[in-house]
């Protein structure tokens, strides 16, 4: 019985990762994978701050650009970021400003858990939205160098 729990508080000790974009259709999950395919010690998610895309897949041309990297990633269902997201969550990322407004409105970040992917980054100050602005490769090649700043400081 004592191997049980301690297995258990080995994977619950686990830190978090958020995501988080506007729909949750291309960035974040861009990001979940990303770093998904550069680390195992984290337990990383991505989240949407709107109800737009709920449900939705992660978006076709952003699928197209992680399978031209060699990224891996599976089926996705947008969801919201919820108040016990925020709880579990070590470090929550967002990719805009439009984004952090929402998770002001949302949260109290008393904790310090939000913070902007690029935090760690000097030459990138926000992710765009491709779904607007159909520049996959550089919002790819921009969370890639985020992920591995972030790797490279928590």
């Amino acid at each position: 019985m004592w191997g049980f729990y301690y297995v258990f508080d080995i994977i619950g000790a686990m830190e978090k990762i958020i995501f988080v974009c506007h729909g949750s259709i291309c960035r974040s999950p861009a990001a979940e994978w990303i770093m998904k395919s550069m680390t195992n010690k984290f337990d990383i998610c991505s989240r949407a701050v709107s109800f737009e895309e709920i449900g939705n897949d992660i978006y076709t041309p952003m699928k197209m650009e992680l399978r031209r990297r060699g990224i891996k990633f599976e089926p996705h269902s947008a969801s919201r970021i919820t108040h016990s997201n925020y709880d579990e969550a070590d470090y929550i990322f967002y990719m805009d400003e439009s984004n952090r407004a929402y998770l002001e409105d949302m949260f109290a970040d008393i904790k310090g858990k939000i913070k902007p992917i690029y935090y760690f980054s000097k030459d990138i100050k926000e992710i765009e939205d491709p779904w607007y602005t159909g520049n996959y490769k550089k919002v790819c090649d921009q969370i890639e160098q985020c992920c591995k700043d972030i790797l490279k400081n928590i």
